[in-house]
């Protein structure tokens, strides 16, 4: 009896191990397996995890099925530990092989707003003391103004000299503000100091920087880079383009990161213009591109064909030439399309010169294995050697809606 119950015991642990070896199996699965891929048309999904993972469709038709190999098409699978253990489904689409002109460029942006941005809220010096008819008509720091008394606004010079020939009567400000239109009426006062008639507010129409450029298509005309939006200085608000050029830029001198501090490439802007700006995004600034740039042609990795490991990334941190750069990455579990990648710099050569990442070379693209995988999109301000990066087939997903809107804007 005593030897049964013994082997009773051992079974028991045995399970409860077995039952804490899967449970950390899926879990570890479940963290590296995203909801939706990508795959080339006649090759099945693999999942680079450190767990092997069979892969079944739910339709239960065969790896050889004509779907596989239709471009445009799309699936569910099921992944499996071991094959019996599911883990997670998955949707999976079908492509063509992704081809892009990797290019590593400065650029530089002009852009204008759609409206004018309120930067800031100030007193008016009003014969009955200071007071704030910008806040008191329920504006606020990182509104658009879109109209006033129904007359578009582009510039600076619109709103003021629409509020200084108002004569003090209520006005009607139509605001865009997180992505709501609202009607505002506000009433300006007389400034004592200047006899003119103000708002108390401080607006931008327009923004200029430097960033690198990630990769033009040949295919479809569309250009893109820094592989984050653009957002103004001060209210930290994605600006809304209603116009504006991708031009080229040279860069002439840069400030070394250090911790706490963020590095920065200074350049100057060209006469060259590359493209006229179609969007303004999450994933990067896109634009249609007037005259194919040159660049290497490399195929765009899938997010699965990933490792993580050594790469480089193509940036220019001097003149207008790129040069490559070591860096490891490491893929992020994220919920978003944005933050996709960790990636530190180890060349020595980059390190003794910027001190690592620095602002100008978001959108530098990363390299690995001869496939374009990403690009540089922020650095990490108290670790300036490693920063965030976005797989690039996020970035070609935007650049071909770019491209259909295009179009549609064309017909």
């Amino acid at each position: 009896m005593k030897s049964v119950s013994n082997i009773f015991k051992i079974l028991t642990v045995f399970l409860m191990l077995f039952a804490v070896i899967i449970f950390s199996a899926i879990i570890v699965a479940d963290g590296a397996v995203e909801q939706e891929y990508k795959v080339i048309s006649n090759s099945p999904l693999q999942i680079n995890c450190r767990i092997p993972l069979s892969v079944s469709r739910c339709d239960n038709l065969s790896v050889d099925s004509k779907l596989y190999n239709t471009v445009g098409s799309k699936y569910d699978v099921e992944l499996k530990i071991l094959g019996v253990i599911p883990v997670k489904k998955a949707s999976v689409e079908v492509v063509d092989d992704m081809y892009v002109s990797v290019l590593g460029l400065p650029f530089g942006m002009k852009i204008y707003t759609d409206g004018v941005l309120i930067i800031d809220i100030s007193d008016v010096d009003s014969k009955d003391g200071y007071v704030k008819p910008a806040k008191l008509a329920g504006l606020n720091i990182g509104d658009f103004i879109l109209t006033i008394d129904g007359k578009k606004v582009y510039t600076n010079e619109d709103v003021a000299q629409l509020i200084e020939a108002s004569g003090g009567r209520e006005m009607h400000f139509v605001i865009k503000r997180d992505n709501v239109i609202k009607n505002i009426t506000l009433k300006p006062s007389l400034s004592k100091s200047t006899g003119l008639y103000k708002a108390g507010i401080w607006v931008r129409d327009s923004s200029a920087g430097i960033g690198t450029l990630t990769f033009y298509c040949p295919f479809n005309n569309v250009l893109c880079g820094l592989g984050h939006s653009v957002t103004d200085s001060d209210t930290g608000k994605v600006l809304t383009i209603s116009s504006g050029e991708i031009v080229g830029a040279e860069i002439v001198s840069y400030t070394k990161a250090q911790k706490g501090t963020p590095g920065e490439l200074h350049g100057r802007l060209t006469s060259t213009k590359y493209a006229t700006f179609s969007l303004n995004c999450a994933a990067g600034v896109y634009g249609k591109c007037n005259n194919g740039l040159k660049g290497e042609l490399m195929q765009v990795a899938l997010k699965q064909e990933i490792k993580n490991g050594e790469a480089y990334i193509l940036s220019t941190v001097d003149g207008v030439a790129p040069k490559q750069y070591k860096c490891n990455v490491t893929i992020i579990k994220s919920n978003t399309k944005t933050q996709n990648l960790l990636v530190e710099i180890t060349d020595d050569a980059l390190l003794s010169v910027t001190g690592g990442i620095v602002q100008g070379m978001s959108g530098s693209p990363i390299i690995q294995n001869g496939k374009l995988i990403g690009a540089v999109t922020h650095v990490l301000i108290d670790e300036p050697t490693k920063g965030y990066g976005i797989f690039a087939e996020n970035m070609l997903e935007m650049a071909q809606s770019v491209s259909e809107q295009n179009l549609k804007d064309a017909s």
